[in-house]
């Protein structure tokens, strides 16, 4: 903490590592700062158009409503509608939140009841990216207050979040809340919290294991997925994770978990080549993966052989993708989108197919398929279990993505990218938008078992 605090400190008096100037620039003003911030030319980049384009989000301020998008339509499903305990609820079947679709307030308001509960006797959460008005650390230090074994990973080493995170982990610190920084060359990237209950005579395990930052502000435009669920197994995981995480084990394996730098990058290997190998025997072989970035040459390496061998691989990322798909006797059977639209798509979805619809699997959780989240990262992904939350992530999420022709762009062979579009007497069809206006699919996830 205190190099970071010293880091911040130093951080505008930095060296510069890049200078973007409009392509209009005279040379000889080009020169001038290029010598005088001590760099060569090849870290000079010439821009068309507007600098620092974040600025214009000061545009937003004004009150101009005819030029925003209409307002979210959020639903809250009829389950958390009647009053109902969350520990009932999740008791009685898993819950799939997602957001921004469904408010955020579910997981602060499980958090805050589970604060006040006085049968919960621990609450154990990783924070990276909190915000600065974020609700969740004073509710942590109410639970502390109350009596509660409270432990908060913080990962001070969040990019652009450090002065937010420090300030938080000295309140929590001083309400007596078991701070941990993190394991050493490891950044905690995970999104969980494991809740411990008393009911009866035995020890309940609650989870909560997330694609998205514990964030309020940045849930209202970040698409994520969240898992409440009281699995056993996936409680044991939860509790060695935060064991190896306050360094008090060294798990070398997980139940239902897929635990990085440990084994996640060894399990989605092997899943690639189960596909691989289905395919070779004729067997049903799929792979869907959504993320933010791929760049993992083992992955990438993994899936050109799926391919190959006829697995049909649809890929949606949002951001760097080192993968080029349609390549003859490389990647035929590899599809690549790219879904930039109102909101930031941040959930991570990876299915396989796995020989049939009786034994697909599903996952979901913080890892991208890059080095650093395979590598370099402690990452959480967790196994989907329900058949109706299965079936809503593969039927629902992930196929309107891949039938999207309003935001989405295809990747080329040559990396470039192209919009898809409408054809012929196609409708329009906007994933991110389908979700807000088909929401009758969107509380039959939760309402059908009831």
């Amino acid at each position: 903490m205190r190099m970071m605090e010293q880091n911040l400190k130093q951080r505008r008096f930095g060296d510069a590592v890049r200078l973007e100037v409009s392509r209009a620039m005279p040379g000889k003003m080009v020169n001038y700062l290029t010598e005088s911030l001590e760099l060569t030319n090849d870290d000079v980049y010439a821009i068309d158009g507007p600098i620092n384009i974040a600025d214009f989000m000061s545009l937003y301020k004004l009150n101009r409503p005819e030029l925003k998008d209409k307002p979210l339509r959020v639903v809250r499903p009829n389950i958390f509608r009647s009053g109902e305990s969350t520990f009932d609820i999740i008791k009685r079947q898993d819950v799939l939140l997602h957001h921004p679709y469904m408010p955020y307030n579910i997981v602060t308001d499980f958090i805050r009841e589970a604060a006040q509960d006085p049968d919960v006797l621990a609450i154990k959460m990783c924070l990276y990216r909190t915000g600065a008005d974020s609700p969740i650390p004073p509710l942590l230090i109410e639970a502390s207050e109350r009596g509660k074994q409270v432990t908060v990973l913080i990962e001070l080493k969040a990019r652009f979040d450090e002065q937010n995170n420090i300030g938080w982990a000295k309140k929590l610190e001083r309400a007596g809340v078991h701070v941990v920084y993190g394991l050493l060359g490891l950044k905690t990237h995970c999104k969980t919290t494991l809740i411990v209950r008393r009911e009866d005579d035995e020890l309940r395990r609650y989870v909560h294991l997330a694609t998205g930052n514990y964030n309020p502000e940045t849930s209202a435009f970040y698409t994520d997925l969240g898992l409440l669920t009281i699995d056993e197994q996936i409680g044991a995981d939860a509790t060695e994770l935060f064991n190896f995480l306050t360094a008090y084990s060294q798990r070398d394996n997980f139940q239902k978990l897929l635990v990085a730098p440990i084994n996640l990058r060894e399990r989605m290997i092997e899943l690639i080549e189960r596909e691989t190998a289905n395919a070779k025997q004729g067997k049903p072989a799929r792979i869907i993966a959504k993320m933010n970035r791929l760049a993992d040459t083992e992955i990438i390496s993994a899936l050109y052989e799926a391919s190959q061998a006829g697995v049909t691989v649809d890929l949606i990322v949002r951001g760097i993708c080192m993968l080029r798909p349609q390549v003859s006797g490389l990647s035929e059977n590899i599809n690549v989108l790219s879904i930039v639209g109102r909101f930031l798509e941040h959930s991570r979805i990876y299915y396989f197919a796995n020989g049939g619809e009786e034994t697909e699997e599903i996952y979901i959780g913080s890892s991208d398929w890059m080095p650093r989240n395979l590598d370099r990262r402690v990452e959480a992904l967790t196994s989907i279990q329900d058949p109706r939350l299965k079936t809503y992530l593969k039927d629902e999420v992930l196929a309107a993505y891949l039938g999207d022709n309003v935001k989405a762009r295809r990747l080329l062979p040559d990396g470039s990218y192209e919009r898809i579009g409408v054809v012929n007497s196609e409708k329009p069809f906007n994933s991110q938008m389908s979700f807000q206006n088909n929401l009758s699919v969107t509380r039959s996830v939760f309402d059908d078992s009831n």
